[in-house]
């Protein structure tokens, strides 16, 4: 991995339980493992969705301009 950076976050319990339940299942070998992954996942998805927002924006500002 690369250079990473120790951060303190909040989560409800439920949150953590389950985080929990994960890793107890061995689904992943810890919380931070089970953490980072959820992060990366979430920004490789909001990443295409505001991608795709900004093209769809592009596109109607290039369309309100031609009229």
């Amino acid at each position: 991995m690369s250079e990473s950076e120790k951060i303190t976050i909040r989560l409800p319990k439920s949150f953590v339980d389950r985080v929990d339940f994960l890793v107890e299942m061995d689904d992943f070998s810890s919380r931070s493992e089970a953490i980072r992954t959820a992060v990366r996942d979430m920004l490789y998805y909001r990443v295409d969705l505001v991608a795709e927002k900004v093209e769809k924006m592009a596109e109607q500002e290039q369309k309100m301009a031609q009229a």
